[in-house]
């Protein structure tokens, strides 16, 4: 049975490595790979006669995410004035290599008969619409084919379109669900703020959902507490601090949302009014919360944000 394992083996490695075929070169570094970088850069700062010295006559740009089969690309005119469209109307434009990454040269040899070089970039591109405000943080990985008089005639482009489609939605007015000053749900925050400020815990702890998440501005911002780890929380404070009040200030709101996925929140703002028992010291604590509900109107998250640096005033 072993010789028969080592036997398969062999067989297994070789018919492995008579299915393998070299169809070519990758190069780290090649008179193409600076070929792209520099139009890349000539691109986001409106060098024109640059850009325009970089690409073959008959270029043409591809988005890689578009979908159209008859889609006949963007020609070397278009892309012109498309930099100077970008340089006019945004601010801090930069493209940079992607961190750890780097570009490479592909020579086929294959199908490959007027010597084209293909060149693989990975980069982040930066900026902010100067308009909308819409920040450009995204990759952006791009591939060049550079022919032999090393002048580019494809670029072809994958980045996310959602950026863009913000950057669109920015131009027009749109509303996002309703605010009311008066809900069920802003009842529901009142009657549990006052339960706590009166010390009926159990009242106030039944508000939340039992798998509701807490969190608030001292914590990690992937971080989050569990109902038990709340009530601990709140525990070690009741300890240390005697509520006077737990007073609102203006009006909670309730904000009945439409984009993503809907759902209600009631933001709120608070004053803490304590006396610390250590030293029979009064401390307000000014405090703003987020509540969001479930379909149970129950409590699923909790924000809060507030510092509690306060309660240590001297």
């Amino acid at each position: 049975m072993k010789n028969l394992t080592i036997i398969t083996m062999i067989l297994l490695t070789g018919i492995i490595y008579s299915q393998t075929k070299k169809n070519g070169t990758i190069y780290l570094e090649h008179p193409a790979i600076e070929v792209a970088e520099q139009a890349q850069q000539a691109f986001i700062k409106g060098d024109t006669t640059k850009l325009k010295s970089l690409l073959a006559d008959d270029f043409k740009s591809f988005n890689g995410m578009n979908t159209n089969p008859q889609n006949k690309g963007v020609d070397k005119a278009t892309l012109l004035r498309q930099s100077i469209f970008w340089v006019n109307n945004a601010s801090y434009l930069n493209i940079e290599r992607y961190p750890g990454a780097y570009p490479d040269a592909l020579e086929y040899k294959k199908d490959n008969k007027e010597g084209d070089v293909w060149v693989q970039t990975w980069d982040m591109l930066k900026g902010v619409h100067n308009e909308t405000g819409v920040k450009l943080n995204m990759p952006l990985h791009r591939l060049f084919v550079i022919n032999k008089d090393n002048k580019i005639k494809t670029m072809i482009t994958y980045d996310d379109g959602t950026v863009f489609q913000t950057l669109r939605e920015g131009f027009s007015e749109r509303t996002n669900g309703t605010i009311y000053n008066q809900h069920d749900y802003i009842n529901k925050v009142r009657r549990m703020m006052a339960a706590f400020e009166n010390m009926d815990l159990e009242k106030a702890y039944s508000y939340f959902d039992e798998k509701a998440q807490f969190s608030n501005l001292e914590m990690p911002i992937d971080e989050r507490m569990n109902l038990d780890e709340i009530k601990e929380m709140h525990k070690d404070f009741y300890e240390n601090f005697e509520i006077v009040s737990i007073d609102v200030v203006g009006y909670p709101d309730a904000l009945d949302y439409e984009i993503g996925g809907g759902g209600t929140t009631v933001q709120s703002w608070w004053n803490f009014r304590v006396i610390r028992k250590s030293d029979k010291k009064r401390l307000t604590m000014p405090a703003m919360y987020t509540h969001d509900f479930n379909d149970d109107g129950k409590i699923a998250r909790s924000i809060g944000y507030f510092s509690s640096k306060t309660l240590e005033a001297k």
